[in-house]
Parts: C-alpha cells; structure tokens; sequence
C-alpha cells in the first residue's frame, strides 16, 4: 500500500490495539486479495494444422503459456500440460510475436503451428499474442520432409504445381492425383545457383528462399 504523507504536521494519539477477532479478519481479506491478484488470465490456443532457432531450455511450467520446451493437450481447445502427462500431446519448438506470415519462420522440423492469444489485465506472460511451432510427442510427424505436411515445405518435399504459378505439398509416397509431383533438391540463395536440371523453383522461407525441383518418379 502506498504511503501518503501531508505537509502539516498533526497529533497522534496513541494506537489502541484492534481485537484479535478483527485483527483476523484483515488478514483474512488480505490473503484474498493476494490470491486474486495472482490469477492465471485466460490463454488459449487455436490449433491450425492446414496448410528463429528456439530458447535454450523450456521455460517454467505455467510463466509463459506454451512457451518452448512446454507440452501441449490435443483437442479443438489446447491446454498447456506437464510433459510427462498422459495428455501430452506436442511440444513447442519454438513461440514467437505476431503472424506465422510476419514473424520469424518456424523450425523444420514442425508438425504443425497453433495461434495462441491470451488475455486479461493481469497477463504474467510477456508472449501474449502470437504462434507456438508444435511438434507431436509421438509419429506421425507430417513436418518431416516428403511427408506432405508442416508449416513448411523443405528440402526433400514434393509439391505439385498449378497453371496459376502455385505450388502445393504432397506426400512423396502418394500415388494418387494426376498432377506431376516436384522433389525439392536443394535450397539456394539465387535462382542461378540451382542446378541445370532444375524444373520448378519453390518459394522458401530462411537464409535460403529458393528451392530448386525436378520432377518426381516415385520415391
């Protein structure tokens, strides 16, 4: 509580001692006063599996809400859990400010990414709106290359190009379709530095954004 201190100075009686039923009382609404305050706010997370290196260690349990090295549940509502929990389901790679189309790119190895928002004026949290970089505890991992997922294409997926100049991930192994499917061969900084028998160039994300294809004959 702050000290509020006049220009005049008064008279003090002495202080008469509170009874010890009063006294009691106070400190009753104190502690609930403390125990307000320090209310986790709502955070929730929206899974978003369609179509910046991480912190050194994970953060504490609970101080920031998915934060890298956390658990997370599964299901249409994500919760932060402890990783050893049955109900762990993925894990943080990486968290980031803003969009996933505006803030640093997540890790290659990501299965998918979740938009996380949270709110409330006693937010503990210094990341309180942005993305989490997920990856499953256990396979399927659709970020791995030729895998057809994750948030994004890397060396060793295919794709398959459209007449509008579009591009979209696709299993390797999938026999389906009747679109030819493109291998991602390599990743350079320049279209001239791909190799000859280079097919289809693929917009990257990284130091390296172009990825040179050929096409794809069944891997």
């Amino acid at each position: 509580m702050d000290e509020h201190t006049s220009s005049g100075a008064r008279s003090r009686r002495p202080a008469t001692p509170l009874p010890a039923r009063v006294v009691l009382a106070v400190a009753a609404a104190v502690v609930a006063l403390l125990l307000a305050a320090c209310e986790a706010p709502g955070r929730t997370a929206t899974d978003d599996r369609g179509p910046a290196p991480a912190s050194p260690g994970p953060s504490p349990y609970g101080v920031v809400f998915l934060g890298p090295g956390d658990c997370s549940s599964r299901g249409p509502v994500i919760r932060e859990v402890f990783c050893r929990s049955e109900k762990a389901a993925a894990t943080v790679l990486a968290r980031h400010l803003g969009t996933p189309a505006s803030g640093p790119p997540c890790p290659d190895a990501t299965d998918f990414v979740l938009h996380v928002s949270e709110t409330g004026t006693g937010a503990r949290s210094r990341l309180t709106t942005g993305y989490a970089c997920m990856r499953n505890l256990e396979p399927p991992h659709p970020g791995d290359p030729g895998q057809g997922g994750g948030a994004l294409t890397v060396v060793g997926d295919c794709v398959t190009a459209s007449r509008a100049g579009e591009v979209t991930e696709t299993a390797c192994a999938d026999t389906g379709g009747r679109a030819p499917r493109y291998r991602v061969e390599s990743a350079v900084r320049r279209r001239d530095r791909c190799p000859d028998d280079t097919e289809l160039f693929v917009s990257l994300r990284g130091e390296k954004p172009v990825g040179c294809a050929r096409r794809s004959t069944g891997w």
